[in-house]
């Protein structure tokens, strides 16, 4: 087994390669010591502040709407610990472990940033926290995505001072005090301005952002592969991927989702059984023929998806902040309108994916529109249903995702006295997201599973080396046509092979180039 190789923070901005290796594979951290030194070095600015008769936020004054109160030194300790345990009031299921780990570790690169105020050793009990493994029990609502991701970050802050419950490493439910004692971390007593420093971050909508981006990198790449499928198994043609047709159109992600196509499409007996003059295919249905404009615009998304998330992380997100001349200087940055808008964007992108490949799934099934394919692929008619349900199963997600693709980021609800009277939603529309995209997966497999049987029934003709390869990798699965059976398994073996990357990754390997 792989040891994966230790990501160090604070030395420059984390990439989103490093916060997938970190949150997804249990990447250890390291602290860059030059970022520790600049740490403790503020911190002597707010140790300053704090001993001032004036009143300074977050350092001797209360938060959000009691932000005018002063507080005197011998409350501070109380204010801060109060601070975090009234605000890690999330409700519902708990989130994924990968959204926990990415809260912890986004919040910790902004901490080694040296523009908190927080004292070294809370960098280090955040950087211990991820190396032993304990995840922090958060629940899924609870953040409006202003000031930041409140709640679950105060979730993540609680169980850095021994206190809520936490996973171990090994998936257990255990108190946040027994699973610290264990791994011999020392739980934190927050001293002035630490509390706010823990929870005033746009963390779990950015984490959430750069996972997404990373798993539709490859369910796009999957949704081209399940389109040449579907164009090869309906006997479509790939004259209108051409190089110079997709150049009359400057959209680059338009380009890349032809080429790949065609890439797939090569070499394939299928596709050259009726090529020539005598093919009358010229106009292939929308959900054919425009394959790449669909799955280009949402490529295009996931560029601009990917250069806002590449923004955030170079940032320093928190409320008040240290500036680099030595003030304290309170600020909006929290707000978390542009990760939210391109959360939304995205679940736009997504259903519009499903949308088509639900098309071409169903083109298959129907034999007026098959090209010569059995009514919904089955083996014998009228007693056999074959795929039949699959598709409704494609269609009720894709019925979904246009619902997930509703916008959570122009929907405010005023907070804390119509203090915060404008917020972003960005948790919400990450939140769904995650769900659009787990449902992207499950209809481009339907799609795959369609197209792999279809493949089969053109029999003695033989796909190209790309999709003949995946479909030899989906008939591990699944079997092949035949009687009906229990279908539901089937789906769901593909689904894994989908979403683990396996189809995207097999179909590349089987082209040129």
């Amino acid at each position: 087994m792989t040891v994966p190789v230790p990501v160090v923070v604070g030395a420059a901005p984390l990439s989103p390669a490093d916060v997938v290796a970190v949150v997804r594979h249990d990447a250890p951290v390291l602290i860059d010591a030059d970022a520790l030194a600049r740490v403790a070095e503020t911190r002597r600015v707010i140790d300053g502040l704090a001993a001032d008769p004036h009143p300074h936020y977050g350092v001797s004054t209360g938060f959000g709407a009691l932000a005018t109160t002063f507080i005197a030194p011998d409350r501070r300790l109380q204010l801060q610990a109060s601070l975090i345990r009234s605000h890690a009031a999330g409700t519902g299921a708990e989130v994924e472990r990968e959204v926990v780990r990415g809260l912890q570790l986004l919040r910790l690169q902004t901490l080694a940033s040296g523009r908190t105020g927080v004292r070294p050793i809370v960098v280090e009990t955040y950087a211990a926290l991820l190396n032993s493994g304990i995840t922090p029990v958060v629940r899924e609502y609870g953040s409006l995505g202003c000031s930041g991701d409140l709640a679950p970050l105060a979730h993540i802050a609680l169980a850095a001072m021994g206190e809520g419950n936490v996973r171990d490493a090994s998936g257990t439910l255990v108190p946040a005090s027994e699973a610290l004692a264990a791994a011999g971390i020392e739980p934190l007593t927050l001293v002035e301005k630490e509390g706010l420093a823990l929870i005033n971050g746009t963390d779990g909508m950015l984490g959430m952002l750069v996972l997404a981006l990373h798993d539709l990198e490859s369910l796009l790449l999957t949704a081209d592969l399940a389109a040449a499928m579907s164009v090869e198994s309906q006997l479509g043609t790939d004259a209108v991927f051409a190089a110079d047709l997709m150049a009359l159109r400057a959209q680059m992600g338009q380009a890349e989702s032809a080429g790949n196509l065609r890439a797939f499409l090569a070499d394939s007996p299928m596709v050259a059984s009726h090529k020539g003059p005598d093919d009358g295919r010229v106009q292939d249905a929308y959900s054919l023929r425009c394959s790449p404009q669909v799955h280009g615009a949402a490529r295009d998304t996931l560029a601009h998806g990917a250069l806002i998330a590449g923004r955030e992380l170079a940032s320093v997100i928190d409320n008040p902040v240290i500036t680099r001349d030595g003030r304290i200087e309170s600020n909006g940055n929290f707000h978390g309108a542009p990760v939210a808008a391109v959360l939304d964007f995205l679940a736009i992108s997504v259903a519009d994916v499903a949308s088509v490949s639900e098309r071409r799934t169903d083109r298959a099934l129907d034999p007026a529109r098959s090209h010569g394919l059995p009514p919904f692929l089955a083996d014998e008619v009228g007693v056999d249903s074959g795929l039949m349900i699959a598709q409704y199963a494609a269609a009720g997600i894709v019925s979904e995702l246009k619902r997930l693709a509703v916008p959570a980021s122009v929907d405010s609800i005023p907070s804390s006295a119509m203090q915060e009277d404008h917020v972003s939603m960005g948790w919400a529309a990450a939140r769904k997201l995650r769900r659009a995209i787990d449902g992207l997966g499950r209809v481009l497999a339907i799609e795959i599973l369609t197209g792999a049987r279809a493949l089969d029934l053109r029999a003695p003709l033989q796909p190209g080396p790309a999709t003949g390869a995946v479909r030899d990798l989906v008939r591990t699965v699944a079997e092949g046509p035949g009687p009906d059976r229990f279908l539901s398994p089937e789906m769901e073996a593909v689904t894994a092979l989908v979403q683990s990357g396996d189809v995207a990754r097999i179909a590349k390997e089987h082209t040129h180039g």
